[in-house]
């Protein structure tokens, strides 16, 4: 799985708090730990559709 984070990202942590191994904040921006995504990919699609701006995208390899 693919993650990016759209420039639409306010920095909210939603994603932070849903997938704390994956999404962290830094500044007003969320950030990836690419690191863990295959570890933790049911927790990624539920941080993409909780985003509340939807500046989470998702895509298979």
């Amino acid at each position: 799985m693919y993650i990016s984070i759209l420039n639409t990202c306010v920095g909210c942590g939603a994603c932070a708090v849903i997938n704390p191994e994956v999404f962290d904040i830094q500044g007003s921006k969320a950030i990836i730990n690419t690191n863990r995504i295959d570890d933790t990919e049911d927790l990624c699609i539920d941080a993409a559709i909780n985003c509340p701006v939807n500046a989470i995208t998702l895509n298979d390899y």
